[in-house]
């Protein structure tokens, strides 16, 4: 199992583009990648133009897969002129619950 964490940071003035984009992706991961098992994507209580992705693939290989997608490619072109800071990634492995748990 390989869990995501992403915190990204967006231009104000773009907050709106990029939730769309944000949203097609991660509901589209969901649907059609049976490798990706969650996608939320989170605001930040405190700022609201920082959002925070927490995603888990089943392995490496349905990760890479992901990003491969035409959603995916279509978020990663369009969002990235509307960052305001390159955004920060972190790896976890998955605990609580067990991989097996997992559907």
């Amino acid at each position: 199992m390989v869990v995501l964490h992403v915190t990204i940071q967006v231009k104000p003035e773009h907050v709106v583009e990029f939730l769309e984009v944000a949203r097609y992706d991660a509901e589209h991961s969901e649907k059609d990648e049976p490798g990706c098992l969650r996608f939320d994507v989170i605001r930040d209580r405190d700022d609201p133009n920082r959002f925070y992705f927490y995603e888990v693939y089943r392995d490496e290989a349905t990760l890479e897969a992901h990003r491969q997608t035409p959603h995916f490619k279509q978020y990663f072109e369009k969002s990235q002129p509307w960052l305001a800071a390159p955004p920060e990634r972190r790896f976890g492995k998955n605990l609580i619950p067990s991989d097996a748990a997992w559907r």
